[in-house]
């Protein structure tokens, strides 16, 4: 389990740095860091409120962002691809920038629209 509770009050009440919390706390400097950007970002200040638990203190600065449904994400026809990699001098580089330019000549966005492959 995550030491936040400890970490939070390491932070804002004992004003300790960092680098003393993450000896403290035996966690990475990195791991410190992230943990109070975490819950600068999810508005917890302290003093901690009352009703708020270990495992929700953790929901609120752990939890998971929106993932955009399926149908929103247009997905390559990967044999398609492949075969293009398979050419002499076409990196995946080379069929994402054509992609992106918008000239995709039998590239990587004649194989997400379904076209042929010249």
């Amino acid at each position: 389990m995550r030491r936040l509770r400890e970490l939070l009050r390491l932070k804002y009440e004992a004003g300790l740095s960092h680098r003393a919390i993450a000896q403290a706390c035996a966690m990475g400097l990195g791991t410190v860091t992230t943990y109070l950007q975490r819950a600068t970002a999810a508005g917890v200040a302290w003093p901690l409120p009352e009703d708020l638990d270990d495992a929700a203190l953790e929901a609120r600065l752990f939890a998971r962002p929106a993932v955009p449904q399926a149908r929103d994400r247009v997905v390559p026809d990967w044999p398609r691809l492949h075969q293009e990699l398979k050419k002499p001098g076409v990196t995946l580089s080379l069929l994402w920038v054509e992609y992106r330019a918008g000239t995709a000549t039998a590239s990587f966005a004649s194989g997400i629209a379904g076209g042929p492959v010249r």
